[in-house]
């Protein structure tokens, strides 16, 4: 089994344009998150895959492997489906760019979901953890799942779900944007036109569910520190420094 780490890397984001670019510690955020990734040796190949030269060019100089997409895409997996079409590989997991703290513990986690696989029956694999901050429940920024006895994903949403009618029921799993996918699934769902829930949600893993592929999720207690804002920068900084062996 050929298994590949992808990290898509859109230099104008939309909340915080040329973050992957800022410095963090000496280095830029995507060459951290590259380095992260390609430290914990579960890979036959890392891959930087961007639409900017800017970010091509850095890869590069880093010493790393960079992709440079021929088209414009509306999201990290359509992008890594272009990059992936004539490889010769297994499964692809889609780590962020803007986690430079990305650790082995989850990824090896989605890799032995396909290892445990025997029967093929998953074609997407996440991550998610629980919460109980109110706050973060009801934060729309924050993706929940609803998963089933197996734990398969049933439903994503930025609203909180299940719905709290009786609060001491209540179990939220937030959703970590960090996928595994087989080859021929990612292909397929790079071809399908987005869907209604995707629409409405502005969710692309509802596009998946509405197309009958099948995404286990699997439970972490790691709380990935994303970068999406100059705050997030900051704080990335001071765990840095705080937790820094360099």
């Amino acid at each position: 089994m050929k298994i590949i780490a992808m990290i898509p890397a859109r230099f104008q984001a939309t909340r915080f344009p040329g973050k992957l670019m800022k410095d963090l510690g000496g280095k830029t955020v995507i060459s951290r998150t590259y380095d992260a990734v390609k430290s914990t040796n579960l890979f036959d190949e890392v891959y930087v895959v961007t639409d900017s030269s800017i970010i091509f060019d850095e890869i590069k100089n880093h010493g790393g492997e960079v992709l440079i997409s021929k088209k414009s895409h509306e999201s990290g997996s359509d992008r890594i489906a272009e990059a992936i079409a004539d490889l010769d590989i297994d499964i692809v997991i889609n780590v962020q760019g803007d986690e430079p703290f990305t650790q082995k513990e989850p990824l090896e986690k989605l890799i032995e979901v396909f290892k445990n696989d025997t029967k093929n029956e998953v074609d997407v694999a996440s991550l998610m953890f629980k919460i109980n901050d109110k706050i973060e429940i009801n934060n729309p920024n924050n993706v929940k799942v609803v998963v089933d006895k197996a734990n398969f994903a049933m439903y994503f949403s930025r609203a909180p779900i299940p719905y709290p009618r009786d609060e001491q029921f209540g179990i939220y799993y937030k959703h970590i944007g960090i996928y595994a996918f087989r080859k021929e699934a990612l292909l397929e769902i790079s071809k399908m036109p987005v869907t209604q829930l995707e629409a409405t949600e502005k969710l692309e893993n509802l596009r998946f569910l509405e197309n009958h592929k099948k995404i286990k999720m699997v439970l972490t207690t790691h709380t990935p520190i994303g970068i999406d804002t100059e705050a997030d920068l900051e704080s990335a900084k001071r765990y840095l420094l705080l937790n820094s062996e360099e």
